[in-house]
């Protein structure tokens, strides 16, 4: 009896595991195609460089901005590519563009606009530095700075104030505080991109209509199937027949055939079979297209299978990385530890 339990657990954790991976495999390929990360980062450079433009920053204040103004916003912050390397004297109008100018060795795009999505905070640290040797020196950076009303004012003069004329505490102090932004700046990446999370899990909970509670009572009836079909097996054609006659009405007669098509199409083949538009794969013959439309919106609007819905939904929340440890600890599986000698 521990054994069915045991199998259901897992198969429903597999179940979410895979769902979980389908959603993170797609929001990571509408983050790469859109360059998501790219326009974050140098938006929050632009703010932070520059200022923000008008009475909002460019930080998404609702769930719609984070939909309609992150990835399809009409003002791109991202600088042009340019292969050329940094010039000797600055000939760019915003200090966005003079930091893009001293980045430009690690930006690897070939067209458009710059694909940099990340910047390491020494690289950083070294950046400013090249910028405060073509403005004349860190006082008339930060004067400079100063007149322009650049928010990087405030933090680059608190930092050289601490270092006291010293250039190499200011590189420090600037790669420390750049690194603690770059955190701020992925706790802020990470809080609007859940709700993307939250509408693809959505969307691919209803398109599979995938109701874990169906799930789980399909696992326990593929569980007593094979025991059933185990316990009669020595009875012979008669017996299997007696058995698992109502199971499959397309094989009145063939009791084995039956036997088959049911252990062929286990639980998770079957609930994402549910699907508007599903394949297949016959003995003979190419796979068949079948439209299952109107019986996947019959499932959609039935309230009966709501709360599976529901809790499909909440368990994607989780993420691959929840569910691969379960499945881990289900299982026994053990990660390779790294052999310590060379």
């Amino acid at each position: 009896m521990n054994s069915v339990y045991v199998d259901l657990a897992i198969g429903l954790v597999i179940a979410f595991l895979l769902f979980s991976l389908l959603v993170s495999g797609i929001n990571e390929g509408l983050v790469r195609i859109l360059s998501i990360r790219s326009k974050f980062l140098w938006a929050y450079l632009r703010d932070m460089l520059d200022g923000a433009e008008g009475k909002r920053s460019w930080i998404p204040g609702t769930i719609r901005e984070v939909f309609a103004r992150l990835p399809f916003g009409n003002k791109d912050a991202r600088p042009k590519f340019d292969p050329l390397p940094p010039p000797v004297r600055s000939t760019a109008t915003t200090w966005s563009g003079r930091l893009y100018e001293r980045l430009r060795e690690i930006d690897h795009n070939t067209s458009g606009r710059t694909s940099i999505a990340f910047v390491p905070p020494g690289r950083f640290a070294v950046a400013m530095m090249e910028m405060t040797a073509t403005e004349g020196g860190v006082p008339a950076m930060l004067e400079q700075l100063r007149q322009d009303g650049s928010p990087l004012y405030g933090p680059l003069k608190g930092i050289w104030d601490s270092a006291k004329d010293d250039a190499e505490a200011f590189r420090k102090g600037v790669e420390a505080w750049f690194e603690g932004e770059m955190q701020r700046l992925t706790v802020l990446y990470r809080k609007y991109v859940r709700w993307v999370i939250a509408a693809l899990g959505l969307v691919l909970t209803l398109f599979f209509s995938m109701d874990s509670l169906e799930y789980g009572k399909a696992i326990l009836t593929d569980n007593a199937v094979r025991a059933q079909v185990a316990a009669t097996a020595d009875g012979g054609a008669a017996a299997l027949e007696r058995r698992l006659r109502d199971k499959c009405p397309e094989h009145p007669s063939d009791p084995y055939a039956c036997v088959t098509e049911i252990l062929a199409s286990p639980a998770f083949v079957q609930i994402v079979g549910n699907a508007p538009v599903s394949v297949r794969i016959p003995d003979t013959g190419d796979p068949q297209w079948l439209w299952n439309g109107g019986d996947w919106l019959n499932r959609l609007v039935s309230p009966a299978h709501w709360p599976g819905f529901l809790v499909t939904f909440f368990a994607l929340m989780f993420g691959a990385p929840f569910w691969w440890d379960i499945l881990r600890r289900l299982t026994g599986i053990k990660l390779r530890q790294p052999d310590p000698t060379p």
